[in-house]
């Protein structure tokens, strides 16, 4: 028997096999490896799925006999709470501002809280006396608990034994701040913000609607910045007295305000007119504010009945929202008094 080609070292074929390689009528592949693999699994049936653990602890709290409240389902952490550390969190979910810097200027700031907590045992120097004491004020409970509890509450971060619970904020529904503003003013004004993702950014916006008479802001519910902590803290309390809605769908929220008789205004770098030109600033006005980067996105900006952008010298090529949102605010604010 002959030695088989192809560098086998002379091992011999066996009778009626075929070498390695392409096999006639299957394109170089086994028939197997053509047959599909049916179809995709659902999310609670993929190994290793966030939706297939989320799954699998609700079943062993279920087989374990444990309460469970219903709106831990979707939320991470066994105690239904997110630990913010600067970003959004998760919608309609509670937030916990952790450590003592933070706790400390959430409450001078006067962040709607629902409890401090305090872990048992910890040194307690002026910022914990601070937070005590300014809890007490603001009528906010006093708990204490282990540090097993506040790392379990914040998720494992340094909270160094004190952390503040924030509990969600209740939004309008768009349709609900329009009839608030076409009843509250002559001179009905709003202000949206189109893809603004820093809740400091809309802090200020917050702020400035506030100092220059604008009935409320008008969000999207998706990729935008929600009324964090942080938002509230640079809304200098103007949160408070500033309503904030949340629409399912931007572009369609502001074609239903133009049907009830607001001008759609957009702040776009390459506006038909500057601020200063703004004929329409008696109008009842919508105010459209887009992000530094990437401005008011192309289904927005065609829904606006006029753009106008804000003029600056060429050393200058934009402006963060919550500062574009103070000055183009300040000048129809102007305007309204005739000045």
């Amino acid at each position: 028997m002959s030695a088989g080609r192809g560098g086998t070292g002379g091992r011999a074929n066996k009778p009626g096999s075929a070498r390695k390689g392409s096999v006639a009528g299957t394109g170089g592949k086994r028939r197997k490896g053509l047959q599909g693999r049916g179809p995709t699994p659902k999310a609670e049936e993929r190994t290793g799925h966030p939706a297939a653990r989320r799954a699998a602890s609700v079943a062993r709290r279920a087989v374990a006999g444990a309460p469970r409240r219903p709106e831990q389902d979707d939320q991470r952490g066994g105690e239904g709470f997110r630990a913010s550390r600067g970003g959004r969190r998760e919608d309609d979910s509670p937030e916990v501002v952790f450590g003592r810097n933070s706790v400390v200027e959430a409450l001078r700031g006067k962040v709607p809280a629902s409890a401090l907590h305090i872990a048992s045992g910890i040194d307690r120097d002026a910022r914990v006396a601070e937070a005590i004491t300014l809890a007490g004020t603001l009528r906010v409970p006093v708990l204490e608990g282990s540090r097993a509890e506040l790392d379990r509450l914040t998720d494992g971060a340094v909270h160094q034994g004190l952390a503040l619970q924030i509990p969600p904020y209740t939004y309008l529904h768009p349709d609900d701040l329009l009839q608030r503003v076409l009843e509250s003013t002559s001179e009905p004004l709003v202000v949206a913000l189109d893809g603004v993702t820093d809740p400091r950014n809309l802090g200020a916006v917050v702020r400035s609607a506030a100092a220059f008479g604008a009935g409320g802001v008008l969000l999207p519910e998706r990729r935008a910045a929600g009324m964090t902590a942080s938002a509230w803290k640079t809304s200098a309390g103007a949160a408070a007295r500033v309503p904030v809605a949340r629409a399912t769908n931007l572009v369609r929220a502001l074609k239903s305000y133009a049907d009830a008789g607001l001008t759609i205004v957009g702040l776009a770098g390459e506006g038909d007119v500057t601020l200063d030109e703004l004929d329409v600033a008696n109008d009842a006005l919508v105010l459209v504010v887009g992000s530094e980067d990437k401005g008011l996105s192309r289904l927005v900006a065609e829904t606006c009945d006029v753009l106008v952008r804000i003029p600056m010298t060429n050393d200058v090529e934009s402006l963060n929202a919550g500062v574009a949102a103070g000055v183009a605010l300040a000048e129809i604010a102007r305007r309204r008094r005739g000045a």
